[in-house]
């Protein structure tokens, strides 16, 4: 009965961090790009708060399906939702793994817990940098906009902005918000794992 009821609270947490994710992706502030648009949003914060909290694999399911529906409500990406729930996916996948791993996952000590979840926004929102640029340059540019190889540094460039923003407030605002989180979720006696 027990893994029922630990089963039922992650889909339920899963969800709800799915919701969150679609709804920080819709605070955003669109800047016209050569290839396609970039975007400041806090979409970012919820794919790493997915996978600190709910770990790699209910992570990574939270943040690229909340990204993905995000997409199939917007004309503009709706076309590239299945690579933004790959990419984002991994965004919280990444985050879980760093966030879960060893003998003690964030939340088993404050001091070690806060740098934990740190370094694991860190890593989240690198690795879904790297892949949003390589998107940006070579599907999004090459592949659809047929822009040549030696002219995708301009493309990589006026992405750099709105990605570093994205990346920072997200590595910032996510494990605070984790912290702030697990304390709740502790004086409610209610575990993540």
């Amino acid at each position: 009965m027990k893994t029922n009821t630990i089963s039922t609270k992650k889909i339920v947490l899963t969800a709800l961090l799915a919701a969150l994710t679609v709804a920080g992706s819709y605070l955003r502030i669109k800047v016209p790009a050569i290839v396609g648009t970039s975007a400041f949003h806090l979409g970012n914060i919820m794919c790493a708060l997915s996978g600190i909290l709910l770990g790699p694999f209910y992570g990574g399911l939270a943040a690229g399906l909340g990204s993905a529906i995000y997409d199939m409500f917007d004309p503009v990406y709706i076309s590239e939702c299945w690579i933004t729930f790959i990419m984002k996916g991994a965004y919280g996948l990444v985050a879980g793994l760093i966030a879960w791993s060893g003998k003690k996952p964030w939340h088993a000590g404050l001091k070690a817990s806060y740098l934990k979840a740190v370094l694991a926004a860190v890593a989240g929102a690198l690795t879904y940098a790297v892949l949003y640029l390589c998107k940006s340059c070579f599907y999004s540019g090459m592949l659809i906009k047929g822009i040549p190889f030696n002219a995708l540094g301009v493309v990589v460039l006026e992405k750099i902005p709105a990605t570093t923003f994205n990346a920072v407030v997200a590595i910032v605002a996510a494990p605070l918000l984790a912290m702030s989180i697990s304390k709740a979720l502790e004086k409610a006696h209610l575990k993540l794992h």
